[in-house]
């Protein structure tokens, strides 16, 4: 019996539950892929009765692997599904052998929907109740391409969902519309703070919400954007579009250029964060500065793009740079 099994039947025995874990000691973290990634692996610690969810979006039929490399041997996980979390049945637990968990602290499984699953990595009681720490490594991956068209899809949130979004973003800045459901795909234009657009469908890629909209005024574009800054919106093709970014066929301040497009993808590749969007630019003849805005708080990066279509290293400028 290895020191595994050993401490989780010693856990058992003395009738400790799977996860006792009080609602005010939870966090809960967003699990994104780097473009073109099909995993990632996370760093964190928990403390005493402290635990993490961490949640990521998949498709039903695609397969995901989940591996804890734990310190403290009393740290397992749970995996729920679509709209389950802790307190609901588990798919999976990570200390109960099965199906799904062909060794402890092993998920191996074909989703069964499409929607958010959660993560839930916890201390057995015994452990958490003498505030034991557990700095761990957490692997997750999601392989598998999507069908043609969303299979069991959790609450309607991806085959449906309202005729029309708008886009909200925080601090008023503007949303990538991409060629292909990725971080890493060529920008074909951008989208104001309020701007509507007509809802093509969504679809899981890189562990989040990749919706495809099509704008409403002239020239229209198609594209993908990050579900994550969409709302319900209406048919109003004039809202949030005073200044709206436009086509090929307009002025360059209208649209991200060559070397503002060139800084958008180094910025996402520095700092493994598809959600990028453009500040400001500023050309000169020793090469074109621009800023950046990464994540939810848009914290601003710099880049210098140069006439042949290199960049400097991107810089963050501020602390929250790499957040």
């Amino acid at each position: 019996m290895n020191a595994r099994v050993f401490f989780l039947a010693m856990a058992i025995g003395c009738g400790a539950p799977a996860a006792l874990v009080a609602q005010d000691d939870m966090r809960t973290e967003t699990v994104r892929f780097a473009a073109g990634a099909s995993g990632t692996t996370i760093t964190d610690r928990i403390t005493g009765y402290e635990s993490v969810l961490y949640t990521l979006g998949a498709e039903a039929g695609q397969r995901m692997q989940i591996s804890l490399e734990p310190s403290n041997l009393a740290t397992y996980f749970n995996v729920y599904a679509p709209g389950k979390g802790p307190g609901d049945e588990a798919i999976a637990n990570a200390g109960t052998m099965g199906e799904m968990v062909p060794d402890l602290n092993r998920f191996d499984g074909v989703l069964p929907a499409s929607g958010t699953y959660t993560i839930s990595v916890y201390m057995m009681r015994s452990a958490a109740r003498r505030e034991e720490v557990s700095d761990y490594e957490l692997a997750i991956s999601i392989e598998g391409a999507t069908g043609d068209t969303v299979q069991n899809d959790y609450a309607d949130g991806l085959q449906g969902g309202p005729d029309f979004y708008r886009v909200a973003t925080s601090g008023g800045g503007v949303l990538n519309l991409r060629e292909a459901p990725s971080g890493g795909a060529a920008v074909v234009t951008t989208l104001n703070n309020g701007q509507n657009v007509r809802n093509l469908g969504c679809r899981m890629e890189e562990a989040r919400r990749w919706c495809r909209v099509a704008t409403l005024a002239d020239p229209g574009f198609e594209g993908w954007a990050a579900g994550d800054y969409l709302v319900e919106g209406s048919n109003d093709p004039s809202a949030g579009t005073t200044g709206a970014a436009r086509g090929s066929g307009a002025a360059a301040t209208d649209m991200p250029g060559a070397a503002e497009q060139a800084c958008l993808q180094a910025v996402t590749e520095e700092t493994n964060n598809p959600d990028v969007v453009l500040l400001s630019s500023e050309f000169s003849e020793a090469g074109t500065e621009v800023i950046v805005g990464v994540g939810a708080g848009q914290a601003p990066w710099q880049c210098i793009a140069y006439r042949d279509g290199s960049t400097t290293r991107p810089m963050s400028l501020t602390d929250e740079g790499s957040l």
